[in-house]
């Protein structure tokens, strides 16, 4: 491998109080320097920042949970990101915090200045430390957690592989608590574990399981390899990287066909969707089948909401089911009047067209 994207979650960095584990980052800093001076390209999306803000001061009264999330964040990424920079520094290698947000890579262009910024750092040999900038992110504009935006820069920046950092060993077969639950070791993209993940969040951060079996899957779809481990074993990025049979993990099978960039931008880019469009059964089963096709006006039912030429919008089936998003050739008015239309250009062309 050239380059990987490691995401730590707030369960692998806090201790039982939620204060910063600073042995833990230590630990990890340790190995993440290893596998840099092996000439590996490391992108690091590091959660902490609210658990570590949260155990540095004491809030006079009740903070609601949003401007909780702003002081606790602004405290407290200052703390994590000059944690990252002493312990890289001790080995000569030098970190940069790179802060985002949902809405900031919203837009193609926004998207691509994004890419632009963690490029030049990886080529000056600089480890970008990436985190969702929780101090003007609130509700509605945040990701779902950091799992959703790993996998989304790993997409961007071609990683060939996602490892994501819990305080367990990967997805089980049942309740990681169950004695007869065992750690599912290989899943590949015909895999539905749905039954089996846990709905639960997780003690320090906003996400669970079921979030990073969904954002995994997505992931490995786009021809990266995802793997699922515990962040508190002992040396676990070399060891995973070494393929070691004693360590155990979830490991994604990625397709053999990767995506193109804008597939993988389109991919990640169902929350800012402007509209809908709604098709009929025969379109959907063409769109879904094993020919590549693009959506054309003729197997258009309705459109719903306001948008113009290139916003994003999701496709909707006859059974009212998310199948894909899209890029528009048409604006929202355009589109209505095709509806049904025979011997048109596409709506959706296939090169800008992800079925989920």
């Amino acid at each position: 491998m050239k380059r990987i994207a490691i995401k730590v979650g707030s369960n692998v960095l806090s201790r039982d109080d939620g204060s910063l584990d600073v042995t833990r980052m230590s630990a990890l800093v340790d190995q993440i320097a290893d596998l840099h001076r092996e000439g590996l390209e490391i992108i690091l999306i590091s959660s902490g920042a609210v658990a570590s803000g949260r155990n540095e001061i004491k809030v006079k009264g009740k903070l609601d949970d949003v401007s909780a999330r702003q002081l606790y964040s602004a405290v407290g990424q200052a703390k994590l990101i000059n944690r990252y920079y002493d312990f890289f520094r001790e080995h000569g290698i030098t970190c940069g915090q790179v802060l985002t947000t949902k809405e900031s890579l919203g837009t193609r262009s926004h998207y691509l200045n994004q890419k632009n910024c963690i490029g030049v750092m990886l080529e000056n040999k600089v480890i970008p430390i990436m985190n969702e900038n929780d101090t003007i992110s609130v509700t509605e504009l945040m990701f779902t957690d950091n799992d959703e935006l790993s996998g989304m820069i790993a997409a961007m920046m071609d990683a060939e592989a996602l490892i994501i950092l819990s305080n367990i060993d990967g997805i089980y077969t049942g309740l990681p608590t169950d004695q007869d639950s065992e750690v599912i070791r290989e899943i590949d993209q015909e895999s539905d574990l749905t039954a089996c993940i846990q709905t639960s969040k997780s003690t320090f951060g906003r996400g669970g399981m079921a979030t990073k079996y969904r954002i995994a899957r997505k992931v490995a779809g786009e021809g990266v390899e995802v793997i699922i481990a515990n962040g508190k074993t002992e040396n676990i990025l070399s060891r995973i990287l070494r393929k070691d049979p004693d360590v155990v993990y979830s490991r994604f099978i990625p397709s053999v066909k990767a995506s193109s960039g804008i597939k993988k931008w389109i991919a990640h880019s169902d929350s800012f969707a402007k509209g809908e469009i709604h098709i009929n059964t025969n379109a959907a089963k063409a769109l879904t089948g094993e020919k590549a096709v693009s959506l054309l006006p003729v197997g258009i039912i309705s459109v719903k909401g306001a948008f113009e030429k290139d916003d994003i919008v999701r496709i909707i089936d006859d059974k009212e089911r998310i199948i894909g998003v899209g890029k528009a050739s048409y604006s929202s008015e355009k589109t209505k009047e095709l509806i049904g239309r025979k011997g048109n250009k596409p709506v959706i062309h296939y090169d800008y067209l992800y079925l989920e």
